[in-house]
């Protein structure tokens, strides 16, 4: 892979580099702020970039506005934003743009290198790697995962293809079903899994995260 790292840390941020590249990936950029973030991602054009979330100059929220700026540039490279702290509203914009290719991993529940380097490798390719405490905060707390079961067999497979980043009409001609029909499946999605009227794209998001939970 090739990664652009983006941490405040010098420490953590030279581990990283020397972890990865002992790994045999390449790190062609690492930088301590968004702005560097930003610049490294257009000039390397990364499968991957690892985004801390606080980084000058406020240390509150730079990192993750970067990664949703990115990810508007350049959808194409993933982003595991890997942090000490959840920041649930950027956090919920983040996948609600896309939930393909992204990650949410907290640093001090991160045990192994082994499982930090595949979730990597997995959103590089655009599949997902979310902490279990960030999905928990981002659903407000609830825990329950038997909602999925009340799904039909087709509203699964529609929630499965909302995981993956596709819009309504992606869905329509993936499933080979009208634009209208999608609709119904969502809206029925959102009923069965006790998701009240709200932004569409914040309930979007809240059925992926019930869906990856489960």
């Amino acid at each position: 892979m090739r990664i652009v790292i983006a941490e405040d840390a010098a420490v953590l941020r030279d581990g990283l580099v020397q972890l990865l590249t002992d790994r045999g990936h390449e790190v062609a950029a690492a930088v301590a702020d968004a702005d560097g973030l930003l610049a490294a991602v257009a000039e390397h054009r990364p499968d991957v970039a690892v985004v801390d979330i606080r980084m000058p100059p406020t240390h509150t929220d730079e990192g993750l506005r970067a990664a949703i700026e990115m990810r508007r540039t350049h959808p194409e490279t993933g982003v595991l934003v890997f942090s000490q702290y959840v920041e649930t509203r950027y956090a919920a914009r983040l996948l609600a743009e896309n939930a393909a290719g992204v990650g949410y991993l907290l640093k001090e529940r991160v045990v192994d290198v082994r499982d930090f380097v595949d979730a990597l490798t997995r959103v590089a390719a655009g599949g997902t790697a979310l902490d279990p405490e960030v999905v928990g905060q981002l659903l407000g707390g609830d825990r329950r995962v038997d909602t999925i079961a009340r799904l039909t067999p087709r509203e699964r497979e529609v929630l499965a293809r909302m995981a993956e980043g596709r819009s309504n009409a992606a869905i329509a001609k993936a499933l080979r079903i009208t634009d209208r029909a999608v609709e119904k499946h969502v809206g029925g999605i959102f009923t069965k899994l006790d998701l009240p009227p709200s932004d569409d794209d914040h309930r979007r998001v809240m059925a992926v995260l019930k869906y990856l939970r489960s």
